[in-house]
């Protein structure tokens, strides 16, 4: 049996939550061997985006809430 073969055969007995990961795994791996770099350059700006979206949201709640904590209307 080929080393192929072998890591077919425990893959097929892992349970579906674990084969993700193991697929997950595999696309770094190709990542890093360099066989998609435009993908990892997009996950990659995807993720910035997403970073970027979710501070301003906090950032504008925050603003929000020091300026009430100023204005007296809330309390620490």
């Amino acid at each position: 049996m080929t080393v192929y073969d072998e890591t077919i055969a425990k893959i097929r007995q892992l349970p579906e939550s674990v084969v993700q990961e193991v697929n997950d795994f595999i696309d770094f791996l190709q990542i890093k061997k360099g066989s998609d770099r435009s993908s990892l350059s997009m996950h990659f700006t995807e993720n910035i985006e997403i970073a970027k979206s979710d501070f301003s949201d906090y950032l504008s709640n925050l603003e929000d809430y020091e300026e009430r904590l100023a204005r007296g209307e809330i309390q620490w």
